[in-house]
């Protein structure tokens, strides 16, 4: 059984910097590939719904990342630590969410980690 884990998370000021770390039990050379995704405070979810997501890498390093967090954040991946970052740099209020990260194997099954709570507020 695959388990990933968050950490990193905290509270930081308006143009502060975070580096959040997903590790991973296994090999992340097994994942096709890994993605961020974050949960804004308010909503109601079952797991996978109604997340936004942020980033993704590929087993090839090829990155993919949506307009809000285009040049601010970055995604990359430590192979020999299984380990996937999100460094998030210019934080703004409205990145504040619990931060998810998702592994998709290469079997096609989905992993989920169990969040990670973002706090951007002066």
């Amino acid at each position: 059984q695959v388990q990933l884990v968050e950490s990193g998370g905290g509270l930081v000021q308006p143009g502060g910097s975070l580096r959040l770390s997903c590790a991973a039990s296994g090999s992340i050379f097994s994942f096709s590939a890994v993605s961020w995704y974050r949960q804004a405070p308010g909503y109601r979810q079952a797991p996978g719904k109604q997340r936004e997501l942020v980033a993704t890498i590929t087993s090839e390093g090829s990155t993919v990342y949506v307009d809000s967090s285009k040049g601010r954040f970055t995604i990359s991946r430590d192979n020999a630590k299984n380990t996937v970052y999100l460094q998030m740099n210019s934080l703004k209020p409205e990145d504040t969410a619990v931060y998810y990260c998702k592994a998709t194997h290469r079997t096609l099954d989905v992993y989920w980690g169990q969040g990670t709570q973002v706090t951007v507020s002066s």
